[in-house]
């Protein structure tokens, strides 16, 4: 099976090196182009990937696409493979392009899986979503899972559900590096060094996420536990309730979630 990637950036990019390090497909099984040739070209030296000179070309050795280009160059990059992806998966990464907008510029006999991933990706610590168009088939969905599985964590829902995926995992890094500043700026405040400060914040970040992942313990457990009576944690998250931390990371999904729907209505 040849793979093929149509747009090569950095989220094309940390999919292929997954895929290659998982072992989940050879160098020689993928096929990568993009608009601005000098990009694919960086890529497949990076990777060992075989270049395409156009999307056209692709279309002829690839028998799965992975569409990597922006919204706006969608109509565009599926009219190129349109003859190429009759009766082929293709799976697009794109915010906002609908699974029916997708099937009606590739085509009725193509098969389409529309993937949400997220930037920690590009550190094999991934969070996406995906959801199958109707010709998809059991075999398509265990195909997409093998690959985004590769970059991190994938699961299914029905396509209604992956604005909400867009607004919490997709645009989530952002709000966790937010976090992650002001955590930092208030270590600053207090006296620490700024490197020092941003060094424990992040990793005060990351090792609290993955206590999450690893126990399977609700967060209101975790964080009872180190919520001493009258001690400096509540009193800290006293601070956190007043300041509406809560509704403020709620508005924030909402917000996202509501563009990621107004987008998709422009498709």
């Amino acid at each position: 099976m040849k793979l093929g990637f149509v747009g090569s950036g950095k989220m094309a990019g940390a999919l292929v090196q997954g895929v290659l390090k998982s072992g989940a497909f050879a160098a020689d099984a993928i096929v990568v182009t993009d608009r601005y040739p000098e990009v694919a070209k960086k890529l497949a030296g990076q990777t060992g990937a075989r270049i395409a000179a156009d999307n056209r070309e692709l279309a002829a050795a690839a028998d799965v696409f992975v569409l990597c280009v922006k919204p706006n160059d969608a109509n565009t990059a599926l009219g190129e493979i349109r003859d190429g992806a009759s009766g082929r998966l293709i799976i697009s990464i794109m915010a906002g392009v609908t699974i029916a907008t997708l099937q009606k510029a590739a085509g009725p006999d193509a098969r389409i899986a529309r993937v949400m991933p997220n930037t920690p990706a590009l550190i094999h610590k991934g969070a996406a979503a995906y959801a199958l168009g109707e010709g998809a088939t059991a075999d398509d969905a265990a195909l997409v899972e093998k690959i985004f599985s590769a970059v991190g964590t994938i699961f299914r829902v029905e396509e209604k559900l992956l604005d909400a995926v867009t607004g919490l995992s997709g645009s989530g890094p952002a709000y966790a590096y937010l976090a992650i500043e002001a955590l930092a700026d208030g270590g600053v405040l207090m006296g620490l060094p700024r490197d020092l400060a941003l060094q424990l914040a992040a990793q005060t970040v990351a090792g609290a996420a993955e206590m999450v992942l690893q126990t399977g313990q609700h967060p209101a457990q975790l964080k009872d536990q180190v919520t001493s009576p009258g001690g400096t944690t509540i009193a800290g998250i006293e601070a956190l309730e007043a300041g509406g931390i809560r509704s403020a990371f709620l508005a924030a999904v909402r917000a996202a979630t509501e563009r990621s729907r107004e987008l998709g209505a422009r498709s």
